[in-house]
């Protein structure tokens, strides 16, 4: 009888991927950044969004929207969590045993003390050279919104607007 040959966890990433359904982390450029759950203000406000994009991406039929906690395997060094993603349906390949194995077509990341310093800094690093088309930052008390739309494969920063998610990819606006 062989016996089965246990491979050593090599990255971050291979790491996580042997962590229990549940553990509330993120891997950033190889590095495990782990944080409590996401406060009852950040999730009002991701669940206000997140049924907004769903309804609207189901009716036209364009692709799938959910909300964290999901996987992204972004590259081999990055392993994220977002708030909401929005997957379309020409891309819709990457989503493999649960997961989604690559870059979602629209990103937003609601901001909290803990978390701005990573979603406004190594991770829009990351989703900008991985391809995400559209990258919303939410400011948890202000509800203020900065968008970042990829154009030749460089994120254009827009100005702050309240309250609102402006999806030149989804041609819509939604108001929060």
């Amino acid at each position: 009888m062989k016996k089965a040959v246990l491979r050593r966890p090599e990255t971050a990433v291979d790491v996580f991927k042997l962590l229990p359904e549940g553990v509330y982390c993120q891997v950033i450029n190889n590095v495990i950044y782990m944080s409590p759950a996401p406060s009852f203000e950040n999730q009002e406000i991701v669940l206000e969004i997140g049924m907004q994009l769903h309804q609207f991406i189901k009716k036209e039929k364009l692709g799938k929207c959910v909300a964290s906690p999901v996987d992204v395997f972004l590259d081999e060094r990055n392993a994220f969590q977002p708030d909401i993603l929005f997957i379309s349906t020409e891309n819709m390949g990457i989503v493999k045993e649960g997961k989604v194995m690559g870059s979602p077509d629209i990103v937003v990341e609601v901001l909290s003390k803990g978390t701005k310093q990573h979603d406004a800094g190594k991770k829009k690093v990351a989703y900008e050279r991985n391809g995400v088309k559209e990258y919303f930052l939410v400011e948890q008390k202000t509800k203020e919104v900065t968008a970042f739309y990829l154009i030749k494969d460089k994120y254009q920063q827009q100005e702050k607007v309240k309250s609102k998610i402006v999806s030149k990819l989804l041609k819509k606006t939604f108001k929060f």
